[in-house]
């Protein structure tokens, strides 16, 4: 027997929204600004939480050798490098001629930040009879009193961490309470239109043959139920609502190299490491002060400024580390039939750069 396509159950509700809308919840102390939405409020730590960098405070630097390399090596490393291109000859490379190695000196600063955010929302989960940790528990802690663990130092991480003492039951927001809310397809009332014949039971003139002449058929979304089972308290009817903070480390870097050899592209650099024969590691570090290379005391005082003014108002600065790397890098000037050329090597690992190698053309 067929239901009738008007009768619906009023009892069972349209379904609400998935997150609880404005005013749903209460605000708890230390933890206001949450709308029940997916923003989550940012905390900025409080001031003694965060320290203060001493006034008139520098580092000062040794002095450094000049890396060097021999011809040997300079010849062995562009070997590597010509077995890496399947269109050079090593024959130049290997029949060269040194004019001359040029060292040069390179330094590379880096300003490492490691910093701790804290973040939160208010979520939920289906009640099923777990344990409710509540107000009746005690006072719920600040954001920053929240004890969590501290990761390996520099290492970025996120962790989501339950606030104690902020959980509480509440009737689910998307079916009020019943467990289960109207089918949307059908409008909750079971049977839909037949989407062959448009409803009519006749399709050319003949019985159709997907509703059997009934117009129209049971709905595919509710099983002919007229209600699904709510989504979002998978009919329990109830939900645990608690605040969740999210706190992050973040491993922030800048570098710096000044860019002294227009024949030679500094995103080299990038790949490769040098010698870091100054590491300055603290909770803050201070601008660096006489070292040879004046442009490098500029760096290291423009970017901790840099790193207070953007890090300190929403995160807490847990350690700094500032470096100084002295970056190989040398121009080999080479002859090889008469001709003059070059080619770079750079970084501790003796990589190869040159704009420029002698064609297959040139040494048959």
């Amino acid at each position: 027997m067929d239901e009738d396509p008007g009768a619906f159950d009023p009892n069972i509700p349209e379904e609400g929204p998935s997150a609880p809308p404005p005013g749903w919840l209460d605000d708890i102390h230390g933890y206001q600004g949450h709308k029940g939405g997916p923003d989550d409020p940012l905390y900025p730590p409080p001031p003694a939480y965060n320290p203060q960098p001493e006034l008139n405070r520098n580092t000062l630097v040794p002095n450094v050798r000049v890396p060097t390399i021999s011809e040997d090596e300079a010849r062995r490393a562009l070997l590597q490098f010509v077995e890496t291109k399947w269109t050079y000859s090593a024959k130049p490379a290997r029949n060269m001629t040194f004019k001359e190695l040029k060292p040069i000196i390179v330094y590379r600063y880096r300003l490492e930040t490691y910093t701790e955010t804290r973040t939160s929302a208010w979520h939920f989960e289906p009640y099923n009879g777990q344990m409710v940790d509540g107000p009746q528990y005690g006072m719920c802690p600040q954001p920053w009193d929240v004890p969590v663990t501290l990761p390996q130092r520099y290492t970025d991480m996120v962790e989501k961490v339950r606030v104690p003492h902020t959980s509480f039951i509440k009737l689910c927001h998307k079916c009020n309470g019943i467990g289960r809310t109207r089918c949307g397809c059908c409008f909750g009332r079971g049977m839909k239109r037949c989407p062959f014949c448009h409803g009519n039971g006749r399709s050319r003139n003949k019985r159709c043959t997907s509703c059997h002449g009934r117009g129209r058929k049971r709905c595919s979304s509710c099983l002919g139920k007229g209600f699904k089972t709510c989504t979002i308290c998978h009919g329990s009817q109830n939900l645990l609502h608690f605040i969740l903070l999210t706190v992050t480390w973040k491993h922030n870097v800048d570098d710096f190299i000044p860019d002294r050899q227009p024949d030679f592209p500094d995103k080299k650099f990038e790949k490769v490491t040098g010698d870091p024969f100054f590491i300055d590691e603290n909770v803050l570090v201070y601008p660096i002060q006489g070292f040879p290379d004046q442009e490098i005391c500029d760096v290291s005082s423009k970017l901790i400024n840099e790193h207070l003014n953007r890090f300190r108002a929403t995160s807490r600065i847990l350690q700094q580390r500032q470096t100084i790397e002295l970056v190989p890098l040398t121009h080999a000037l080479y002859s090889y039939k008469g001709k003059d050329q070059s080619f770079f090597v750079y970084g501790t690992e003796n990589k190869v750069f040159t704009s420029k190698y002698p064609s297959a053309c040139s040494i048959s």
